[in-house]
């Protein structure tokens, strides 16, 4: 036993006993009496270790997965889209009426709504009254839904790569009108590089991440190409979102239903021999589905 521990163990105990401890403590030679509480005083704190950020599985669809799909689901996502409007395809808007019930589950929200095709903005004062009627439509169907006001509604962008000047004029003002009436913009938009030129690639959502007008938009990237993604996977420590490729986003969609063969061959965790990806808890195959991964359970904020 060295010295040290006898003369920190030594005080301890006589000071417990209340009659000698001043009485030891006058007498302690006063030089080892400092230096010990030096010795304490010095010795460092642990700093508390802070928990690393975990990521979520959601999944989203063009169609409402019907009621019965949903405690299904929910052993697998913690969260589900949700359409504000018509999706792609579609002739009806079967999710309308719906968050109650996927609130009920426990579910969070990645609301949508449909953007427009680049076609359809023809100049910029077209794009600019477009924006803006679609941000209040967008917005009164949340509010219809029950989502509150701080809520992100995300536009549903299709197509890739750089986008033309109107679209961007289009961006911006859907974002200011949108934010105007209370919700917060976000984009579902490609996260894949497309070549432009030797040695030139762009990604939609660095485009419009790199635009002054929108850069207070949060972004949904979707990039199926394995790798990075994992393929038709439903990992327990599901990826950050950061992971596909754009390190700013919020959403990561990794999975797509039908999987696009160009880019899913070399996936770890195979497609289902249709071509679809599938819950695991969905043993008969019902509900085809896109596989995502957020830094929130809830990324539209819509279970508030």
């Amino acid at each position: 036993m060295t010295i040290f521990p006898a003369l920190f163990s030594l005080p301890r105990a006589l000071c417990a006993l209340r009659v000698l401890c001043v009485e030891f403590l006058s007498s302690f030679p006063r030089a080892v009496v400092l230096a010990l509480l030096a010795l304490l005083i010095a010795t460092p704190t642990p700093a508390p270790q802070s928990a690393a950020p975990r990521s979520y599985l959601g999944f989203d669809r063009n169609t409402y997965p019907g009621d019965a799909a949903l405690p299904v689901l929910r052993k697998d996502f913690a969260f589900a889209s949700y359409w504000l409007s018509l999706p792609p395809g579609e002739k009806a808007n079967t999710w309308k009426g719906k968050r109650e019930l996927l609130l009920s589950q426990g579910f969070g929200f990645l609301i949508l709504y449909r953007g427009r095709e680049s076609r359809e903005l023809r100049n910029e004062a077209a794009a600019k009254r477009i924006g803006i009627q679609d941000a209040k439509n967008g917005a009164a169907a949340a509010k219809a839904e029950g989502f509150a006001s701080g809520a992100i509604i995300f536009l549903d962008i299709e197509e890739g790569g750089r986008l033309p000047d109107s679209y961007h004029a289009y961006l911006a003002v859907w974002s200011e009108e949108l934010t105007r009436a209370g919700y917060l913009p976000g984009v579902y938009c490609s996260g894949m590089p497309i070549q432009e030129g030797p040695a030139v690639t762009i990604t939609t959502a660095d485009d419009i991440h790199n635009d002054g007008a929108a850069h207070d938009i949060s972004i949904w990237a979707y990039n199926d190409f394995c790798p990075p993604s994992p393929g038709c996977a439903f990992p327990h420590d599901p990826p950050p979102p950061s992971s596909g490729g754009i390190g700013y986003a919020a959403v990561w969609q990794f999975a797509q239903s039908p999987r696009r063969k160009e880019f899913t061959a070399h996936c770890p965790a195979k497609y289902a021999p249709d071509g679809n990806c599938y819950a695991p808890n969905d043993m008969g195959h019902k509900w085809f589905l896109d596989v995502n991964t957020a830094t929130s359970p809830d990324p539209s904020g819509g279970a508030r």
